[in-house]
């Protein structure tokens, strides 16, 4: 078998297939079947060639999908669903009699743990991660395990042996990217009908070695005949960026040039922080302006974007609320960690889900309701909970005992030393506070493989959302107006990071996860505290400087320690670099684009071992299971 997968990527289908407008499968699969021997690659140097610039869709930024990874999960569960539907659609998955999956790298290393065996046998059978029903995965995939039978498409049936038909090669990296997997099918005889390989490369991003320029659409497996061409000009690699392309060196304006009679491309092109920033001057618009038209120009109205958005922060929304509502104690895996943000949200005594805050005094003595409150569930079914609460530590500030009789206060250290110990205290920050929960309430429903928002990976999912509901809940008087700001940016700094670095933990460690989650918090937050568009971009960089060599070593595969408290420091950071850069009065010495290009350095520098492996850090020194279980 292994010398066929060899020797079927020196086969593509007949050229006549290759001049589909928009619809190159063909880059997707190599076929044995009617193939013919490859001597010409077809001329795609027209799209090859086209400058690179860093715009691209915030709906392909910030996309709906199932925890716990975007990279591990997501994205091969999107390349599952296209390799089947390529098959239907060359007439081939009717021939399929088995399949085989090989995983490389990083996903080998710590796919069971991310869920990636679930993601990729569930889009194989034709589910997609933004329409799957969370709650029917587990029972989908344990019935495929025990009945050995695959679905392909929702109409073929195939045998499948998990033992036999899926490789785990973690100890081998292809080229491309260190998040690979091959998918190769079979006929009754045996004979390879087609193989291809995927790599999700963050942020539910999947790219095909011959066809990197299409990742834009090839993740999420769009029909390509219905899509503005501008959507398809990206490419993704941690290699040298081309400077001689749209340089800033190359005119006093950092005006990034594309061919002027290409009418394909969005009216605001930016590869970096500079052009982004000289464009925001010269047409006197915000950076959520500039990204807004750029959004138009994908043939989408203004009704349409703003309903998409709004949709985007519904589910962000809604994902908070199930993680402080939540019944359940622990986490999936063998961590058997404590979920902690129903606990933590009911200890700030002030919430926005009535029936579930305590009882006490409300820590915030401002009006009743803020805006863009939203009511929640009747308290009653969280009653048990709230008794259990009374044993817990009071670590997170703010806690309050909610049982009859408050205990004593207990002094550690002797009373009859020179340096008298300090008596127990509890002090408010509630921005920190509530930022706090709410990351590690999105991140603890990703974590048990709930509906999640990419932002921009789900491993870094819950610090968008957080900073987010915060300025909804305590800062903004124009709900909707702030959503829509605070995404628009956000997602500049976004494209401005994919473009010069990467957000693939797999790639760069946490820093390209966590990292460029809180750069693009940052860069939202201080656009809708009125900040200039230097600021924004300066709040940005703050951000990112301080996450700079951040690695990634999840305990077990799972992305749960250190995962969710970093988001919620994440969070934290956020806030704290946009006041930072608002309280600077545009003085700075080191620029965005400086620190894209460090993180990029770092990332390439990085030992394997600290990109999302589980080779070191945490996942070694840590023992299984934890000794506090709740830690």
């Amino acid at each position: 078998m292994t010398s066929l997968l060899r020797r079927s990527t020196r086969f593509r289908i007949p050229r006549t297939t290759l001049r589909r407008p928009y619809q190159p499968p063909v880059a997707r699969l190599s076929y044995l079947a009617s193939a013919v021997p490859h001597d010409e690659e077809p001329d795609n140097s027209a799209t090859l060639n086209r400058a690179e610039h860093a715009v691209i869709s915030t709906f392909d930024l910030f996309s709906v999908g199932v925890g716990p990874s975007s990279s591990h999960t997501v994205g091969p569960m999107r390349a599952g669903k296209i390799f089947v539907t390529d098959l239907e659609e060359l007439g081939l998955l009717e021939k399929v009699h088995t399949i085989k999956i090989t995983l490389y790298g990083s996903l080998a290393a710590t796919g069971k743990g991310h869920h990636t065996p679930q993601a990729i046998l569930l889009g194989l059978e034709g589910s997609d991660p933004e329409t799957i029903s969370t709650g029917t995965i587990p029972s989908r995939y344990e019935a495929i395990l025990s009945n050995k039978s695959l679905v392909l498409n929702g109409t073929h049936h195939v045998h499948y042996d998990m033992d036999r038909d899926m490789i785990w090669r973690w100890d081998q990296v292809l080229k491309t990217h260190p998040n690979g997997m091959r998918f190769s099918c079979f006929g009754s005889e045996g004979e390879l009908l087609a193989t291809n390989e995927y790599f999700s490369v963050g942020g539910g991003f999947v790219v095909n070695d011959k066809t990197k320029i299409d990742e834009n659409l090839f993740y999420k497996g769009v029909d390509k005949k219905k899509i503005d061409p501008a959507r398809l000009a990206q490419s993704h690699s941690l290699s040298e960026p081309d400077h001689s392309i749209g340089s800033p060196k190359d005119d006093d304006g950092t005006d990034f040039k594309v061919p002027a009679q290409d009418p394909n491309m969005p009216p605001f092109l930016f590869h970096s922080g500079d052009s982004l920033l000289h464009l925001t001057r010269k047409h006197n618009m915000t950076i959520a302006q500039l990204v807004y038209d750029n959004e138009k120009h994908f043939h989408m109205t203004d009704r349409q974007i703003r309903e998409k958005i709004m949709t985007i922060w519904r589910v962000m929304d809604e994902c908070i609320r199930t993680g402080v509502t939540t019944a359940e104690r622990t986490l999936p895996g063998r961590l058997g960690l404590r979920r902690r943000a129903p606990a933590l949200y009911r200890r700030l005594m002030r919430g926005f889900y009535p029936g579930i805050s305590s009882s006490g005094p409300s820590l915030i003595t401002s009006g009743d309701t803020i805006s863009g409150s939203i009511e929640g569930p009747p308290g009653s079914q969280h009653e048990e909970a709230r008794k259990e609460d009374v044993d817990d530590d009071s670590s997170f500030s703010g806690g309050r005992s909610i049982a009859s009789g408050a205990r004593p206060a207990r002094v550690i250290g002797a009373l009859d030393h020179a340096i008298l110990p300090m008596p127990p205290r509890k002090t408010v920050f509630p921005a920190m506070d509530f930022l706090s929960c709410y990351a590690i309430a999105v991140n603890e429903v990703n974590a048990s493989g709930g509906r999640i928002v990419t932002s921009p990976t789900n491993g870094a999912a819950g610090i968008i959302p957080a900073v987010l509901k915060y300025i909804v809940e305590f800062i903004s008087d124009d709900p909707e107006k702030s959503v829509v700001t605070f995404l628009l940016t956000a997602s500049a700094i976004g494209m401005l990071f994919k473009r010069g670095a990467t957000i693939s933990a797999a790639e760069g460690g946490c820093q390209a996860e966590v990292g460029v989650a809180c750069s693009m918090a940052a860069a939202g937050y201080a656009a809708c505290m009125g900040a200039s568009p230097e600021i924004v971009l300066q709040a940005a960089e703050i951000a990112i400087e301080h996450n700079l060599g951040l690695t990634c070593d999840p305990i077990d595969g799972l992305v749960q320690v250190p995962c969710i408290e970093r988001n919620s420091l994440g969070a934290v950071k956020a806030v704290t670099a946009g006041q930072l850069a608002m309280a600077s009065d545009g003085i700075y010495r080191v620029t965005l684009d400086e620190a894209i290009e460090a993180m990029r350095l770092t990332a390439t520098d990085m030992s394997v071992k600290y990109k999302e492996t589980s080779l070191s850090g945490l996942a070694t020194t840590v023992k299984i299971p934890l000794t506090v279980p709740a830690c």
